[in-house]
């Protein structure tokens, strides 16, 4: 039986195609909320002429630290979301994960889980890392459940790190070593 590396039931993973995603990426970084699940930085609407640079610069990264997929649905073949690799050292073995789907219609369906599936699988299995992590804040319980069943475990807290709407809250790292990956993948 053969594994499919970029391919689950509901999506696949694929190479960013920037003439047909660039006006879509860019709608959801129009989304402040959706930006503020991604990231700590300041939310900055970014042009589809911008993302397509964004899209060159992570071609020419791949051959050193950074593998940026594009997630698209297997039922229509549209992109809905993003996962990439990135600051991989190859030298430790290590490499963080961040992961968006864009449109909120299709959070929670399943697209973001088998997109996490299939990149540790990648990562463990194909690159041969040690380990992989990713930041969260604490306003995402979200996605902070959905790691935590993909296997992550928290490994450290930055108490009220992160000021948003008037509140401080926690920065939370997660992490997943290769060989816990390997028991999960017995069952």
């Amino acid at each position: 039986m053969s594994t499919q590396l970029f391919e689950g039931e509901l999506i696949r993973l694929a190479s960013p195609d920037p003439d047909r995603d660039a006006e879509t990426e860019s709608k959801w970084t129009h989304d402040v909320e959706y930006m503020r699940l991604l990231s700590a930085d300041p939310v900055r609407p970014l042009s589809p002429a911008l993302i397509k640079k964004k899209y060159e610069e992570a071609e020419k990264e791949k051959a050193t630290n950074r593998y940026h997929f594009a997630i698209r649905t297997r039922a229509d073949d549209r992109l809905a979301g993003f996962v990439r690799l990135d600051h991989i050292e190859w030298n430790n073995g290590t490499s963080q994960v961040t992961l968006g789907i864009g449109d909120p219609n299709d959070r929670g369906r399943g697209f973001g889980a088998e997109a996490l599936k299939l990149i540790l699988r990648y990562a463990f299995a194909e690159l041969n890392l040690h380990r992989v992590s990713l930041d969260v804040f604490e306003y995402n319980p979200r996605a902070i459940r959905s790691y935590e069943k993909a296997g992550f475990v928290v490994e450290g807290r930055e108490r009220q790190a992160l000021n948003r709407d008037g509140r401080r809250w926690d920065v939370i790292y997660m992490g997943i070593l290769r060989e816990e990956w390997e028991r999960q993948q017995e069952r």
